[in-house]
């Protein structure tokens, strides 16, 4: 009965696109395996091709891919890379992508606008993915968009943990980048110790991208250390004005988080010539040498990634890992 036994095996496989193999390495290796050797290039009319040197016949495969740019060239690698895994008779497929392209087209703004964050999730399934897993989705709806089990990841404990490391000894406030993400900020807070809360007033034009007026700071923030926290640093727009706004207020400092560090131009130089003490992000996207400064500070998410992937491989709680709150 060996034989039979053998197809009821499970088998853990992971795989990485081009986008972001460092962070796709280092969880193999804390999952104590290496990635299956792909091969995959463009063809002269920029067509990507993939193809897997070993069998992946009945496996549990997790497909590892940052949504970094150029966007669309690695969402439509990650894409046919499932599509491969799918022919080639994986037995579960599990899109890995730690940043989830088109995330922040959520919903309809004005008529006549797509939801291409929908549309990234119909695009999997039909690719033949079963299951997706995230860190901090850009609004929690996205859960929904996905016809299957999305496992929503938060770098919270990753970020928090540092800063209660490093600056614990002093009196900190947690501010909120606008009134939407108030519950993050409660979390904040609370993984801090309870301390105080604001979150700054903003009015954005929806006509306009990467734009947003900071109007002022709700809160007392006077003389604190202020922990400005947010999903996605950008152009740095949003953020620095928040951070002036915040000195204004009389704040004795401004730590700037963020999980998702797309740093697209003019970032960095907005980010250097900010108030802030530090910039704390993690490794969910690559983040170029070129756009490494001296107040940046990464973390890995690597570990987190690698404990999820294991829950799911074993039938474990994802959400055990985040106290029940993810």
């Amino acid at each position: 009965m060996t034989g039979m036994k053998k197809t009821t095996e499970k088998h853990l496989m992971v795989f990485s696109g081009r986008a972001h193999p460092a962070l796709a390495e280092e969880v193999a290796d804390l999952l104590g395996t290496a990635l299956v050797p792909t091969s995959a290039y463009e063809f002269a009319n920029s067509e990507i091709y993939v193809r897997y040197e070993e069998s992946v016949r009945g496996s549990d495969a997790f497909v590892i891919q940052s949504h970094t740019a150029p966007i669309n060239e690695w969402i439509m690698e990650h894409l046919i890379m499932v599509d491969a895994l799918k022919r080639a008779s994986a037995k579960r497929i599990t899109v890995v992508m730690p940043f989830w392209g088109y995330s922040r087209q959520d919903k309809k703004h004005r008529g006549r606008e797509p939801i291409s964050a929908r549309l990234v999730a119909d695009l999997f399934k039909t690719a033949g993915a079963d299951r997706i897993i995230s860190v901090d989705l850009h609004a929690d709806q996205l859960q929904g968009y996905f016809d299957g089990p999305v496992d929503h990841l938060m770098a919270l404990p990753v970020l928090a943990d540092y800063i209660k490391g490093k600056y614990g000894d002093q009196e900190l406030a947690v501010v909120s980048p606008d009134a939407g993400r108030i519950k993050v900020a409660e979390r904040w807070s609370a993984r801090l110790g309870g301390v105080p809360l604001a979150f700054i007033h903003k009015t954005r034009d929806i006509t306009r991208p990467n734009e947003t007026v900071a109007n002022r700071v709700v809160g007392d923030v006077a003389g604190k250390i202020c922990v400005l926290t947010d999903d996605i640093i950008d152009t740095g727009g949003t953020i620095v004005k928040a951070a002036d706004a915040i000195m204004a207020a009389g704040a004795a400092g401004v730590i700037l988080t963020a999980t998702h560090a797309i740093l697209s131009d003019p970032a960095v130089d907005r980010l250097k010539n900010s108030p802030a003490v530090e910039v704390i992000v993690t490794n969910t996207l690559p983040v170029a040498e070129e756009k490494q400064f001296d107040k940046l500070t990464t973390l890995s998410i690597a570990p987190m990634l690698a404990r999820a992937i294991r829950e799911v491989f074993e039938d474990g709680s994802v959400t055990s890992m985040f106290d029940g709150h993810a």
